[in-house]
């Protein structure tokens, strides 16, 4: 018996694996894999088939076919014993898909395990088991090279990691020296003006120490330009703001001096308000949406995360409840240590043990939700090229009740229409997809309500239109 070579074939003929135990040119193989569709015939209970020069053994899978090719003086039932033991591994080696793709990805892992079953053309004496085993082996020169390249990687960030700290070291100390030698009266920097140069009164020589041009009150006409900027540049957020949308408007940095202080003192950020309650709930959405060129909606997909963080241990012990709306077509799933049941009658998200604390400081995913939809829906603003990307960007600052859709046209010379695309979509809201809100968060040990702060957002992770 001689297998000239062991192939994996679609049942459209397309050789998806070939491996070749006998020298033959590439025209050759190639040749002899795309007379095989032709020579099988349909409704015949046949394995085999035979031609002039060589003998075709094979075995239909789904839509797949395992095949050998071998010499004519072959012995056949050698030859049907191959072919079984060559079907078995097939499936073993693509996880279990007969498929094309699954045996692509899994090309090189069924050439290594078919070599394991025929040597120079003849069948070893072996099992499937005993062809995994082998396949699997681990190699003990690959396991210690691995573990001395990674001696060295950790070697390296142990010795960046030392660096750093010097670093770190050598720039305090010399902060510490230069904030130790200022003088009290720092010299005048630039040129003394021409009146007090030509004309001095009574022949006494100017003092040259005058400290008014390190004073922040010498910068206030640069920092009075630099707030106005920032005014300008907030005017349509503000605005925005008071339409009664929820926006961020960055605030003005604080001067420096008393008035600095003061104004630091004076607000904190939102987080840092966030922050002081004894609980912090977040709601989360991240949009994912695949149109067609035609507008058609091919895929949406929304993933939620309502997000529980704990400031501090005397508060630990609580329960949330929470109302929701229809929600059709939504899917909820509670974190393993939520009480089920109790989310299930009441709509309460606690623990199943209510003696057991939350976790404090950190950010627990205590109810996550997913929406899918393949319905279709269709959706004029500033425009730019961006040369440097290659891309149009067309963006709509506002969309509401009253600016719901927008169309943009265009004229270009005759061209192919996938070079405009895909198109890529981002945008970002304060209203969620999922009607869900939190009523108030209970003390599960004193059954009174506690303080907590809440946020929700809306922000797109992936949207294409290709």
């Amino acid at each position: 018996m001689v297998v000239l070579a062991a192939s994996v074939l679609a049942k459209s003929g397309k050789p998806i694996v070939s491996r070749q135990y006998v020298d033959m040119s590439r025209i050759r193989i190639e040749g002899l894999l795309a007379a095989f569709p032709k020579l099988v015939g349909t409704g015949k209970q046949h394995t085999y088939v035979e031609t002039e020069n060589v003998r075709y053994v094979y075995q239909p899978m789904e839509g797949l076919y395992v095949l050998l090719v071998t010499n004519k003086q072959s012995n056949i039932l050698e030859d049907l014993e191959t072919l079984r033991l060559v079907s078995k591994l097939v499936p073993e080696f693509c996880q279990g898909l007969l498929e094309e793709e699954a045996v692509s990805m899994s090309a090189f892992d069924l050439i290594f395990a078919f070599d394991e079953v025929i040597s120079l053309g003849h069948k070893e004496n072996t099992t499937v088991l005993q062809v995994k085993q082998n396949c699997e082996m681990e190699s003990h020169e690959e396991k210690l090279h691995k573990m001395i390249i990674q001696s060295k990687i950790n070697d390296t960030k142990d010795i960046m990691k030392k660096k750093a700290i010097e670093i770190d070291k050598v720039k305090f100390e010399n902060r510490k020296v230069t904030s130790a030698h200022v003088p009290v009266f720092a010299p005048v920097e630039r040129p003394l003006p021409i009146d007090t140069i030509s004309k001095p009164s009574l022949g006494v020589r100017p003092e040259p120490v005058v400290s008014k041009p390190s004073t922040p009150s010498s910068r206030g006409p640069s920092k009075g330009m630099q707030l106005g900027k920032a005014k300008k540049a907030n005017e349509f957020l503000e605005s925005l703001a008071k339409e009664g949308e929820a926006v961020e408007v960055e605030a003005p940095r604080p001067a420096a001096g008393p008035a600095g202080g003061a104004a630091l003192g004076g607000g904190l950020a939102p987080a840092a308000r966030a922050a002081t309650e004894p609980c912090t709930i977040d709601i989360d959405e991240k949009l994912s949406v695949h149109l067609n060129k035609e507008g058609g909606l091919e895929n949406l997909e929304v993933q939620g995360t309502m997000s529980l963080v704990v400031n501090n241990d005397e508060d630990a012990f609580v329960r949330v409840a929470i109302n929701s709306g229809p929600n059709r077509g939504f899917q909820f799933k509670t974190h393993p240590n939520i009480d089920k049941a109790a989310y299930s009658s009441s709509n309460m998200l606690g623990l199943k043990d209510p003696s057991r604390p939350f976790p404090t400081g950190s950010e627990l995913g205590i109810l996550k939700w997913r929406y899918r939809a393949r319905t279709q829906h269709r959706v004029d603003g500033d425009w730019k090229f961006d040369s440097r990307r290659g891309v149009l960007v067309w963006t709509i600052e506002l969309i509401d009740e009253t600016n719901r859709s927008g169309s943009m046209e265009f004229v270009v010379p005759a061209a192919d229409s996938d070079s405009f695309y895909p198109v890529e979509v981002s945008f970002g809201t304060n209203k969620t997809m999922c009607d869900i809100n939190v009523d108030s968060v209970i003390h599960t040990m004193k059954d009174t309500p506690i303080k907590f702060s809440s946020k929700r957002q809306l922000v797109t992770s992936d949207y294409t239109v290709t």
